[in-house]
């Protein structure tokens, strides 16, 4: 198909959730900046891919660009596909959302006037709530000196969100916008990740090239939690495990690498031995080894 060139792109990346998956692409297909959307579907075993053609025969003038991989490459690497998309077809900003999330109808364009206001501004992103509206899911990302990171104000009332636009020190992958030109200098997402943690990672290179990361309350979009990996059990704890000790010794500078180095260790066991407690033993092993 003939793709309608403008400065903007969205990856949607779809396992096996179509129904989701849609009501993410109705949303970006109603924004006041309305984006090119690609979707990468990870080698889904259901009728996905089929229902993503039967809308874009419905949609002919939204500009919808469908890839398939060949088999499931995780969250990084089925980004990566749509990045290298975007990046071949000189998009000047290129964004993710979650599939099981929604936009308001002014995320893109916030997102985008966030990079347009800050030349050094290397990644924008906003609050991602809970889809029932009640309660915060993001605000951006935080690293703190005990190398763990995590998500601001998670689980507190939307009340409390921010209000102002600023500086932060990561960007949640469940809904941001990228400026392209930021993957020339740190790379794309690290596929060691496979998922989660991917996101924490780019952020902290993208700090320690120079750039900044930034927040704005104006970009919202809502977001079913753990729809993905809540498919697969113990995924999630086996990433967590896996993942933590990468982005510490990746990325923590060696100034600061043996005074958060001891913290680290002993957060890190004793996150191990509440996994025990919970019956999560197993996958969080998998993941230390």
């Amino acid at each position: 198909m003939t793709v309608v060139k403008n400065n903007l792109a969205i990856i949607v990346l779809n396992w096996n959730g179509a129904d989701d998956a849609l009501e993410c692409i109705d949303s970006l297909a109603q924004q006041t900046l309305v984006p090119t959307i690609i979707v990468v579907d990870n080698d889904s075993h259901d009728d996905s891919v089929a229902r993503f053609r039967s809308y874009q025969a419905k949609h002919p003038a939204l500009s919808l660009v469908i890839i398939e991989n060949q088999r499931n490459l995780g969250f990084a690497g089925g980004i990566n596909t749509g990045l290298r998309y975007a990046q071949k077809q000189q998009f000047r900003f290129v964004g993710v959302l979650n599939p099981d999330a929604v936009a308001n109808t002014h995320w893109c364009q916030a997102l985008v006037d966030e990079l347009r206001a800050h030349p050094h501004c290397g990644i924008a992103t906003g609050l991602l709530a809970r889809r029932d509206g009640t309660t915060i899911d993001s605000s951006g990302d935080f690293y703190t000196t005990w190398g763990l990171p995590g998500p601001r104000h998670r689980d507190e009332p939307i009340s409390h969100a921010p209000t102002e636009a600023g500086a932060v020190f990561g960007a949640t992958g469940g809904g941001a916008v990228y400026r392209t030109a930021l993957f020339d200098t740190v790379d794309l997402f690290d596929e060691a990740f496979f998922m989660y943690y991917e996101d924490v990672d780019l952020s902290f290179r993208t700090q320690l090239a120079g750039w900044t990361v930034r927040f704005t309350p104006h970009a919202v979009a809502y977001h079913k939690v753990g729809a993905s990996s809540s498919k697969v059990p113990g995924l999630a704890v086996y990433n967590t495990f896996k993942n933590l000790p990468l982005i510490f010794i990746k990325n923590v500078p060696g100034r600061l690498f043996w005074s958060i180095g001891v913290r680290f260790c002993l957060t890190y066991w004793l996150i191990f031995f509440s996994a025990l407690r919970h019956g999560n033993g197993w996958p969080a092993l998998r993941g230390m080894l």
